[in-house]
């Protein structure tokens, strides 16, 4: 035939002789053979009666099958069997076995490869699982599908972590941006108020300069006039030491009366030159000096990279509150997502450290540190079992984070809560000015970060500056 055996060539078929059934007989385990192949393989065989296919044991006699006999020879009167005058049934060329001819009716589970009923009872497969190729077929596309699966969810998964890599790209971008813009504002602070104390500087220089050099004109006139009296002294004299006789007596008592006259020398008083020192003397030590005053300094700053969508942080990162509405953000391992909480840029290991949360009316917010391993990806209880240390306030109530919480009963509501963290004791302490408020003693064997979770959107959670003053250090 021209084609490929249709699906009813197949079931008329013997897996031993590959042709239409002869006398075909049927076994316990339900499959059939021609009776002369199946006798055959019995006899050449490992001297065992089993099934070709299953090689299951049969003990029983085969039992001939007058349906399939009388389906086979409805098929060969109708001229499509053997008889045909094409020949042989065609038979692709991989479904038959290269080493034996045979058609590939069985599938060898432990080889994972299709094979025919000789090399069923060969050395290599001896003894192995088999099952015939149509129940292997269903069972390898099953696992292709589940493959496929798999495989598509991994696509996705990628397609997800591209478009989170395209966010980041973007975000990345927004982030340069900002970080310019801030740079140069706070830049052009510094800048301004540099060039107001140089002008203050410049305008005092010009002031003391004008101001002695008046000084020392005034000075330098009074001396011309004091050089003109001398010098008209001088010449008087020098005309009456000219005369003869006695009338250098007549005048010589005047003369010398106004030559006597006491005249104080010419000297330069003290301070007349510019404080040069006092200008120069340590001058960028002085500006920076005054320059502190006028900047800000807060222990801890709120790191936007681990901020939750829905939160609002301040240009200069000292504050935060909450909103309805989800910023578009890079979902990094980092973030909070999707609870509402963002840590300190700062982290911790050893010593001593302290900051100041101005809370405000603040109507819901947590406080205090968290462990670098806390959960970030799932919605959990800012408790201690979680690797938090901190304290809350939500429902008008006071609550300190312990597993379960613990009440705390305040005598009022604290504007501001100081942290006082001491890594080395293992102790975070929280204060209402000096009033204390509750103490964490638990062994901090890990990094920790400042903790805030906030869940109100009309006041922020801000951080207090420190005041900073410079001061040299002095030898005894």
């Amino acid at each position: 035939m021209a084609g490929r055996l249709s699906l009813q060539e197949v079931d008329l078929s013997c897996s031993i002789c590959c042709e239409i059934f002869r006398d075909p007989v049927v076994l316990k385990c339900s499959h059939s053979f021609c009776a002369p192949c199946l006798q055959r393989y019995w006899t050449q065989g490992p001297r065992r009666r089993d099934c070709p296919l299953c090689r299951s044991q049969s003990v029983d006699e085969p039992v001939p099958s007058l349906t399939l006999k009388n389906l086979c020879e409805a098929y060969i009167q109708e001229g499509e069997g053997p008889e045909d005058p094409a020949g042989e049934l065609y038979c692709d060329p991989g479904e038959m076995c290269p080493l034996h001819g045979e058609r590939l009716k069985l599938y060898c589970v432990p080889d994972e490869e299709p094979i025919c009923v000789v090399c069923h009872t060969s050395r290599k497969h001896k003894q192995h699982d088999c099952c015939p190729v149509s129940e292997a077929i269903v069972d390898v596309k099953e696992k292709m599908k589940s493959a496929l699966g798999s495989m598509q969810e991994k696509r996705d998964a990628f397609d997800k972590m591209k478009k989170n890599y395209e966010d980041a790209v973007e975000c990345i971008q927004v982030q340069a941006r900002f970080v310019e813009r801030r740079t140069r504002e706070e830049f052009e602070k510094l800048h301004g108020f540099l060039d107001a104390e140089e002008e203050a500087r410049m305008e005092a220089l010009r002031r003391e300069e004008e101001q002695k050099s008046r000084a020392v004109r005034q000075k330098i006139e009074e001396i011309v006039g004091n050089i003109t009296s001398v010098s008209e002294s001088i010449r008087v004299l020098e005309e009456e030491m000219a005369l003869q006789g006695i009338s250098v007596l007549h005048k010589c008592k005047a003369t010398l009366a106004r030559a006597n006259s006491p005249i104080e020398d010419p000297v330069m008083p003290p301070g007349a030159l510019l404080d040069v020192a006092s200008h120069l003397g340590s001058l960028n030590f002085h500006v920076w000096e005054k320059m502190h005053k006028t900047v800000k300094f807060t222990p801890v700053t709120l790191d936007p990279n681990t901020a939750a969508p829905w939160l609002i942080l301040s240009e200069d990162l000292a504050s935060v509150c909450d909103s309805d509405e989800k910023q578009k953000m890079p979902d990094n391992p980092e973030r909070f997502d999707p609870d509402t909480g963002v840590l300190g840029r700062e982290s911790f290991t050893s010593g001593k450290h302290a900051w100041v949360v101005n809370v405000g009316d603040n109507t819901a917010w947590v406080v205090g540190v968290a462990k670098e391993s806390v959960q970030r990806k799932e919605k959990v209880s800012s408790v201690l079992k979680n690797g938090y240390l901190s304290v809350y306030f939500y429902h008008k109530m006071y609550f300190a984070g312990t597993s379960p919480l613990t009440r705390l009963n305040l005598k009022r509501n604290p504007q501001k809560v100081r942290v006082q963290l001491d890594c080395d004791k293992g102790r975070v302490s929280f204060y209402d000015d000096d009033t204390h408020i509750y103490t964490f003693k638990h062994v901090l064997s890990e990094r920790v970060f400042p903790y805030f979770w906030v869940g109100c959107q009309q006041c922020p959670l801000t951080l207090e500056p420190l005041e900073v003053s410079l001061k040299a250090v002095e030898y005894f």
